[in-house]
C-alpha cells in the first residue's frame, strides 16, 4: 500500500517561510520521481515543482521559481519543498505526488503521477 504523507503546512504571514515534507512509503524510493502540486480554493490543481530520482534535476513553475526549492533525501524517503518569501497567492492545499520512473528525469503533469498524498494546507496572510 503506497502512502505519501505531507506535513509542514500552516498559517504564515506574507514574507515568511515554510518547509513542507512528503514522507513516502514507496520502495525503492530512489526509483520514484516526486512532484509538488497545489490547489487553491475554487481553482484547478497546478504544478509547483518536481525533482528527479537522484535529486540533481529540478523544475519549477514560473510562479515559484527562485522562491521555492525542492529537494529529496533518498536515505530518509522524504521530499521537501522549502517555500520562502511567501505571498497570499501561495495560499493553497499542497500535494505531493509520486510515480515510478526508469530514467533520471522529472514530470510536471498531473496525469504523469500515480500516487498522491492527502495534502497539507498553507495559508499566507497579508
Amino acid at each position: 500500500h503506497v502512502q505519501l504523507v505531507e506535513s509542514g503546512g500552516g498559517l504564515v504571514q506574507a514574507g515568511g517561510s515554510l518547509r513542507l515534507s512528503c514522507a513516502a512509503s514507496v520502495r525503492p524510493f530512489s526509483t520514484y520521481a516526486i512532484g509538488w502540486f497545489r490547489q487553491a480554493l475554487g481553482k484547478e490543481r497546478d504544478f509547483v515543482a518536481a525533482v528527479s530520482l537522484s535529486g540533481d534535476s529540478t523544475y519549477y513553475a514560473g510562479s515559484v521559481k527562485g522562491q521555492f526549492t525542492i529537494s529529496r533525501d533518498n536515505n530518509g524517503y522524504t521530499v521537501y519543498l522549502q517555500m520562502n518569501r511567501l505571498k497570499p497567492e501561495d495560499t493553497a492545499v499542497y500535494y505531493c505526488a509520486a510515480r515510478h520512473a526508469s530514467f533520471n528525469g522529472y514530470y510536471i503533469r498531473i496525469d504523469d503521477y500515480s500516487y498522491w498524498g492527502q495534502g497539507t494546507q498553507v495559508a499566507v496572510t497579508s
